[in-house]
């Protein structure tokens, strides 16, 4: 008989150049080998609307941090109510690259807006959706600079105090709700992060371990 599989909210969060990407796409071939649909998506940009404010957002002009921190607090709400939250009620297990906790490292943290006003911020846009599962992917600074490859978007471009902050930013999160957290660290090589990745999951998965 086959149980039916729960929906999963599952968000990899970390500095850029910690290994999202990769790992993201190791964790979906992971779930679907075990038969689970998957929707892997990422904010900005998850959307059409999120596509276009993703460009804007890092690759337009110069924008105060308070316009940068609404303008992803309007992608976010965009991507739950029209991605998100349908693929949910779908049962599939939703992979995002980067979620709330971007927001409050990077705006609340690295930008100095505080971290409680972007956090009320996206939870008023989201409906207070929250992953079942966030991953950080912890990396020093200066090794994630060295990962980092073509033309630098706005953040990418800030000095390297700027993301010890938003590091910094992430693990406190971490630190503050370790139940439905894992910190990896990711210097590791790519696989044996995916193996820390998929301990943690495969306890929230039930019968489909």
């Amino acid at each position: 008989m086959t149980t039916h599989a729960p929906p999963l909210f599952i968000a990899l969060e970390g500095g850029d150049g910690s290994g999202k990407s990769t790992q993201a796409r190791l964790l979906r071939e992971w779930l679907e080998a075990r038969g689970r649909a998957v929707v892997l998506t990422r904010e900005p940009g998850g959307t059409d609307l999120g596509r276009t404010l993703r460009r804007e957002v890092l690759h337009g002009e110069d924008l105060d941090p308070r316009t940068e921190a609404l303008l992803y607090a309007a992608d976010r709400a965009h991507h739950v109510h029209t991605l998100v939250r349908p693929a949910l009620a779908r049962g599939a297990v939703v992979v995002t690259d980067r979620y709330i906790d971007s927001s409050v490292a990077y705006q609340g943290a690295g930008r100095r807006l505080g971290r409680e006003e972007i956090r009320g911020l996206s939870m008023w846009a989201t409906g207070g959706l929250l992953p079942d599962l966030t991953v950080v992917l912890d990396l020093d600074a200066a090794t994630a600079a060295a990962r980092r490859s073509g033309e630098p978007d706005r953040l990418e471009r800030e000095p390297s105090a700027f993301h010890e902050e938003v590091r910094a930013g992430f693990l406190d999160l971490a630190a503050a709700e370790p139940g439905r957290y894992a910190v990896v660290d990711a210097s590791l090589p790519p696989q044996d992060v995916h193996r820390a990745v998929v301990a943690r999951l495969s306890p929230l998965l039930g019968a489909d371990r």
